[in-house]
């Protein structure tokens, strides 16, 4: 088992990171609800030497982590809840795509007792760390889909009918036409007067706005526990990596799938979140 070093509540602490043995994984598949979703039993460990592993973090770590990377992480969450409490708080289903380790269906489950929420991402890791963390809701108001980008969900139209979709740092790693591919996907999976909630990096409006949002970015993260190379390395994914558009852009890509709502609910150093009512 490997350590790394992440700060929490202003200390620096050693804390465990875990990779996923694709070889002797134990998976126990079955169907809920018409939903595919699986529980993984075995790990094996390395060391963690860089934030490009973050997929491999047991839930705890990984988010220790982004909060060291993703100005206003929590309240941006908080946020995201808020919307859906105001927009459908009556909500059955929830689709959370690139669900991440599953930290916000884990708040959201507390906030909205009778939704179920499925669980989509196109990375193993990531997947099993959400199906670890919430094991205690499996078969009951939690299931998964097998491995899925954003613009491959309509191959589960038949057993998806959310009124609520959530995209949360997974749709800038698309470039422009497979994001349109995606965000489309998204509107058509959505029930009438459904909510799709997009959180993303984006791009500034300016070359020399691009230039301070990452300065900020990178200060940012060096204030809360990274390296000076960690964060250099990490801002270096910008336009690499990871493909921003602009807010406008963001905004008529929204209007231009059809969308009849659209809005900005957050921007910070280089980061934005839209919602979309359908």
């Amino acid at each position: 088992m490997g350590t790394s070093s992440c700060v929490k509540n202003g200390k620096t602490v050693e804390a465990a990171v875990f990779y996923w043995n694709h070889e002797t994984a134990e998976k126990d598949a079955r169907l809920v609800s018409g939903l595919t979703f699986s529980s993984c039993k075995k790990y094996t460990c390395r060391h963690m030497t860089d934030f490009n592993s973050a997929t491999s973090f047991i839930p705890e770590v990984y988010d220790d982590v982004v909060r060291q990377i993703m100005p206003f992480y929590d309240v941006i969450q908080s946020e995201i809840i808020d919307i859906v409490r105001t927009v459908k708080p009556d909500v059955k289903q929830w689709l959370d795509t690139g669900c991440g380790t599953g930290n916000l269906v884990e708040i959201a489950l507390k906030v909205f007792p009778d939704t179920a929420f499925v669980l989509a991402d196109p990375t193993e890791k990531m997947l099993k760390a959400a199906v670890t963390r919430l094991k205690a809701f499996y078969g009951k108001r939690v299931s998964s889909l097998p491995l899925t980008p954003s613009d491959g969900l309509l191959a589960y139209k038949d057993v998806l009918k959310p009124q609520v979709i959530t995209a949360i740092l997974c749709h800038h790693y698309y470039k422009r036409e497979q994001r349109r591919t995606a965000t489309k996907v998204c509107y058509q999976l959505l029930d009438a007067s459904g909510v799709f909630i997009s959180v993303e990096n984006i791009l500034p409006d300016s070359i020399r706005g691009t230039q301070l949002g990452i300065e900020r970015w990178k200060r940012f993260q060096i204030e809360h526990g990274r390296t000076s190379i960690m964060a250099e390395k990490h801002t270096a994914r910008f336009n690499s990596e990871f493909f921003p558009i602009t807010v406008n852009e963001h905004i008529e890509l929204l209007k231009g799938t059809g969308f009849q709502t659209v809005e900005l609910f957050w921007r910070s150093h280089i980061q934005a979140g839209f919602y979309a009512i359908k």
